[in-house]
């Protein structure tokens, strides 16, 4: 409380010396009381380690043009320059999107490290995973294969859930490969096919008796019930070679997929490699059933691979992690878009560093169980980088460009349908808090913060890689809107919706396998049940796989949902009257996923708000 008055309060200064003992403590803000009884709210949210000075403004949000006191514009300067210090670039890898400058989670600023480092060792959570799934006894056992599926199902049965039995159960269906295409962990690769590749030569007389509609197979791809996936990332790409005892294989295949009369995507056409040939056949519906089980086996090892790597690692964790960094090194915090962001990337640059220390390092989780260990997932960046855009994080861009986007066509994309509706929720609480602080496109071109942000994600987050199509600048408070829903969108949603269903899909081995130990089949009538077992994953490296799916689809114990944004950044009540608006508009999602859900066997939550987190933070 302060005695007397002393005018408007332009800052707030704290001052907390260094003591023998441990003595960091957080501070969430600091009220004042003038002598007319009023309240001035000071928001602080950091930790005040060692000798520290920290000095505040008071709650309300302000754009660099709107800072006329000298006093205060020098304040805000110098608070970014020291930021600039702390927050660094640098580049983990030749040709990834740059990180920051850590090598160790402790060695990152202490704002933004996790509580309890535990909460982010992938070790110790591996630990945990392995006493829940009771499979510690083959954690020593990595090249002794599986005696066959029965031998599965004994440590299954332990460890399942109503998604992953039904994922066992029905895992060898042709409907059950189709339908994870569109609602599974990577439902961003499958796309309409209008014309088949020429290094992929399906032919009207290979399928003829799996369409069901009188049709040609060019008149089915006219009408739109014809589509493709195409692994075409994993052409190249080294095998993990870290065993010596044991030989890894990775393919790079093309599946042709068909929108049946039921309206169900049924795989039937299937070639394990991108050049066509003698030793390259393509493996149908109508072939062996060994044959046809193992062609979809290595279909699912191979989105295995591209979901973890690109839709997972690169595209949500890598491209959040480039634009917390930008964010903390370019807008004060008394920024209204510093303040909206930054719920949205708590602990994604802890999370990306202990990843870096345990799960993609040398010797890490990745080596230990997956076909793209060793080097591989690092090429698998390298070559994604070279056509990631910026359009491609935009969620509606991202399905119409792949020909997903008529729900006529493909009525059962649970995925496209929430994710619209999430989206839409998202982008019209960003342009209500736009619209709040920009009374014109003027003020965000004049908005020198916010334009140094946007720069920063292009020039040294994207390496100025020009086919990216990151701006380089803002011209308006549309595309502030929609730069700003791409943020939140991709740190919240789209992370959820291929993270969490991890062990619905995952934990049934056979169904996702992480690795493969035979080669690729060069010709039928090669499989039977002996290939196909000594193709999976051996004893260990399903123990690693099952531990590490397990920890990823955890969520933390104090998880923050969609929503719900308990520091208050904001004190203006037309803000807090958007994100109240933005919660309700969640709850009605919500409902809505709850009720198309009901009597299910198979749900679909995983873009349901009650379960996005509001940020990469496992």
């Amino acid at each position: 409380m302060v005695g007397e008055n002393l005018g408007d309060i332009v800052l707030l200064k704290i001052e907390k010396k260094k003591s023998l003992v441990q003595d960091d403590w957080y501070c969430r803000y600091i009220t004042v009381k003038t002598p007319s009884g009023d309240y001035v709210v000071f928001p602080c949210y950091r930790w005040l380690v060692d000798d520290l000075e920290v000095v505040l403004r008071d709650g309300r949000a302000h754009l660099p043009q709107d800072d006329k006191n000298s006093l205060v514009q020098q304040h805000r300067q110098k608070e970014l320059e020291m930021r600039r210090k702390a927050y660094r670039w640098k580049e983990w890898q030749p040709g990834f999107p740059m990180s920051i400058d850590a090598n160790r989670h402790s060695d990152l600023p202490r704002d933004i490290q996790f509580d309890s480092e535990k909460e982010a060792d992938f070790f110790q959570n591996f630990k945990k995973a392995m006493e829940n799934l009771y499979v510690n006894q083959f954690m020593n056992m990595f090249q002794s294969s599986w005696g066959g599926f029965g031998d599965f199902e004994k440590i299954f049965w332990r460890i399942k859930n109503p998604n992953s039995e039904y994922v066992m159960r029905h895992w060898k269906e042709d409907f059950l490969v189709g339908y994870q295409f569109l609602n599974g962990c990577n439902p961003v690769v499958i796309q309409k096919c209008t014309k088949l590749p020429e290094k992929f030569p399906v032919t009207h007389e290979m399928v003829s008796i799996i369409l069901e509609r009188r049709m040609t197979l060019e008149q089915e791809m006219k009408a739109g019930n014809i589509y493709i996936v195409d692994y075409e990332a994993l052409e190249g790409i080294n095998a993990n070679n870290t065993d010596p005892s044991t030989t890894q294989y990775i393919a790079a295949p093309i599946c042709l997929l068909y929108k049946n009369t039921e309206n169900k995507i049924l795989p039937i056409a299937i070639q394990l490699g991108q050049t066509p040939g003698v030793d390259t056949p393509i493996f149908l519906p109508t072939d062996s059933l060994c044959d046809w089980l193992l062609a979809k086996m290595w279909v699912r090892s191979s989105d295995f691979q591209y979901h973890q790597i690109i839709t997972h690692l690169l595209r949500t964790h890598l491209m959040t992690e480039v634009f917390a960094i930008a964010m903390y090194r370019q807008l004060s915090p008394v920024h209204p878009v510093f303040k909206l962001l930054i719920p949205h990337v708590r602990f994604t640059i802890a999370i990306n560093t202990k990843a870096r220390e345990q799960l993609v390092c040398k010797g890490g989780l990745f080596d230990k169980a997956n076909s793209t260990g060793g080097i591989g997932h690092i090429q698998m960046v390298q070559k994604s980088m070279k056509t990631l855009t910026f359009r491609s994080l935009c969620f509606p861009d991202m399905i119409k460009s792949r020909g997903m986007d008529n729900k006529d066509e493909v009525p059962m994309y649970f995925y496209r349908d929430d994710g619209y509706k999430v989206w839409d929720a998202i982008e019209s609480f960003m342009s209500d808090v736009v619209n709040i602080y920009y009374k014109s496109d003027e003020m965000v071109q004049k908005d020198e913060e916010i334009q140094a942000f946007v720069k920063d994600v292009c020039t040294s987050g994207m390496q100025d890689l020009h086919h990216c199509g990151f701006p380089k600048s803002l011209k308006s408070r549309e595309e502030l809107m929609e730069y700003l829903t791409i943020i939140v969108f991709t740190a919240s949603a789209q992370h959820a919706a291929v993270n969490f269903g991890q062990f619905d899909w995952y934990s049934w081995v056979p169904n996702a396998p992480s690795t493969m130990r035979r080669p690729p089949p060069n010709q039928k009538g090669l499989a039977d049940m002996n290939l196909i077992i000594e193709s999976l994953p051996d004893r260990g490296r399903c123990s690693w796989h099952l531990g590490a799916v397990w920890a990823l689809s955890q969520y933390q114990e104090n998880e923050l949902y969609l929503g719900v944004y308990p520091d208050e950044h904001f004190i203006e009540k037309p803000v807090k009257s958007a994100m109240e608006k933005f919660k309700k508009q969640l709850e009605e999602i919500t409902s809505s996923i709850k009720r198309r859900n009901e009597g299910k066997k198979l749900a679909y939550y995983n873009m349901s708000p009650d379960k996005i987190p509001t940020s990469v933070a496992v």
